[in-house]
């Protein structure tokens, strides 16, 4: 897949966050919150106000029995396309 029907695909957004994590990782529960705003003027900020810092809340499955770090490292990887393609931050918590 080209660089951009990645962009197309995965377009830096909540919800689509949201859809690829549901697919990937079948949470049990699932938040996922653009929170650019309350960052505008901050590195990484892009000057639209979304798209480039985001919360993810998140209980899935796949987590029992792995450490923290772990966990976070599943969500990341499930999100890596929208850090390619420009979120600058995502705080995870974990569930």
């Amino acid at each position: 897949m080209s660089g951009t029907e990645e962009r197309l695909q995965y377009p830096v957004t909540a919800e689509a966050m949201q859809r690829r994590l549901a697919e990937m990782l079948t949470p049990t529960h699932l938040e996922v919150l653009d929170e650019s705003a309350d960052h505008a003027g901050h590195v990484g900020a892009n000057g639209t106000g979304f798209g480039t810092h985001f919360r993810v809340r998140i209980a899935s499955p796949f987590f029992t029995g792995r450490t923290r770090v772990a966990r976070h490292r599943l969500v990341y990887d499930a999100l890596q396309v929208f850090i390619d393609n420009g979120a600058h931050a995502i705080a995870i918590e974990t569930l």
